[in-house]
């Protein structure tokens, strides 16, 4: 391990699955003998980056490369709420469960998740209190999570207004701050990789598809309308993911970290926590690439 004195305010992003880079990235960092002394996230950063806060890493990275599909299935608390298809208890009572009940401001590592009162179109930074639900309001993803009530506000994902949230930091005297965007651009791969691509992960997200969509026809058809259609989904869903990258180049433009480490922002689907190993090494391979001369 090299052994320097580099202290660290890490900002991690939103963006579903693709935020299991940030795993590799905490890794690479640990190992270099780097010292995170801050965490500010929203969403799937806000996840990762408040178990690690609450030293629970390794059981999070153990739990997440041993998710199969069929887990992923029976974590998909399906809601009546038309605000979005989970609830996202399952996954909340299951990260708890994993890592035990803990508060913010009780962490070794200053913390702040990031979420959107989505009625008062205002960013929150929550700082104290209970870290799980401060990370369920942090993750509700629009259309898929259903929104959260923080402190009687109906919030959203903090991706919504601040994707990669440097904010938090400017207070802070540490050496560096190191950013993880996963709203970068799109990758493009060749005709015939991107059809084999495209063909393996509708056969790995078949059932996701099957389950929901059957759970939305009987949603719609109680209400008299037609069948859903998931492609339409997949759209928004992009439509989404387009625009939070936009916000986050402008606002990485106003407030711009020492070192930016850019995933992607077709690099998984948003529920493809089954591809971790994956993910988790993309990360770490990434930082190694971005921060290896970092100390020097």
């Amino acid at each position: 391990m090299k052994k320097h004195n580099k202290t660290v305010s890490l900002v991690l992003g939103s963006g579903g699955a693709k935020g299991l880079v940030h795993i590799g990235v905490i890794r690479w960092l640990i190992e270099n003998g780097y010292q995170i002394k801050s965490i500010s996230g929203c969403s799937i950063g806000a996840l990762v980056g408040g178990i690690y806060a609450a030293g629970q890493l390794d059981e999070l990275e153990k739990w997440v490369r041993a998710i199969s599909k069929f887990d992923l299935m029976t974590l998909l608390d399906l809601s009546w709420d038309k605000g979005g298809f989970i609830k996202g208890d399952k996954v909340i009572n299951e990260l708890t469960k994993l890592v035990g009940s803990q508060n913010i401001e009780d962490l070794a590592i200053k913390f702040t998740a990031i979420t959107t009162d989505i009625d008062n179109e205002k960013e929150i930074w929550i700082q104290d209190g209970d870290l799980f639900q401060a990370i369920r309001a942090s993750i509700s993803i629009p259309m898929v999570f259903t929104p959260y009530n923080f402190k009687g506000k109906r919030v959203l994902d903090g991706g919504i207004f601040n994707p990669v949230p440097v904010g938090p930091t400017f207070v802070d005297h540490n050496d560096l701050t190191i950013a993880v965007n996963l709203g970068g651009r799109p990758q493009y791969e060749t005709k015939k990789r991107k059809k084999n691509i495209k063909k393996i992960r509708e056969l790995s997200l078949s059932p996701f598809k099957k389950r929901i969509t059957r759970f939305l026809t009987r949603l719609i058809k109680a209400n008299g309308k037609s069948t859903p259609n998931w492609d339409a989904f997949e759209v928004a869903n992009q439509a989404v993911d387009a625009m939070q990258s936009q916000i986050a180049r402008h606002r990485l433009a106003a407030a711009s970290p020492n070192y930016l480490l850019e995933f992607p922002r077709n690099l998984c689907g948003t529920l493809e926590f089954n591809r971790a190993a994956e993910l988790i090494d993309l990360g770490y391979q990434k930082a190694e690439e971005m921060l290896k001369d970092a100390h020097k």
